[in-house]
């Protein structure tokens, strides 16, 4: 199972950034998907949560508004939009999957983990 996160990179605060994970090794439509951040210093973070057929969508309440997770079953692929990059944002952000319809904000609900992939938000 692979999940690879893309995407990232230095930013400017106010600006947008989409994040990708292609996933391979498993059968992508039948994973529910998440994308979660630690930032240095800090716990790991939930940002968003997505069905396995996108149909329903769940964010951290602290983040709504600027975060859309989308997929897509027929690329086995995952986004990750942020809009209006604030400081903050400066996270690594990782990709997840769950072997369920349902998916989840608490990280330990996820099988399945990419390396992650890095967003510096400079002021």
């Amino acid at each position: 199972v692979q999940l690879q996160a893309s995407g990232g990179g230095l930013a400017q605060a106010g600006g947008s950034l989409r994040l990708s994970c292609a996933v391979s090794g498993l059968t992508f439509s039948s994973y529910s998907m998440g994308w979660l951040r630690q930032a240095p210093g800090k716990e790991r973070e939930f940002v968003a949560t997505i069905t396995r057929n996108g149909g329903s969508t769940q964010y951290a309440n602290s983040l709504r508004g600027r975060f859309t997770i989308s997929r897509d079953n027929a690329k086995s692929t995952v986004y990750l939009q942020i809009d209006s990059l604030i400081p903050e944002d400066t996270a690594v952000y990782y990709c997840a999957a769950r072997h369920s319809r349902w998916g989840s904000s608490d990280y330990r609900d996820f099988n399945s983990w990419g390396p992650g992939t890095l967003v510096t938000v400079s002021s």
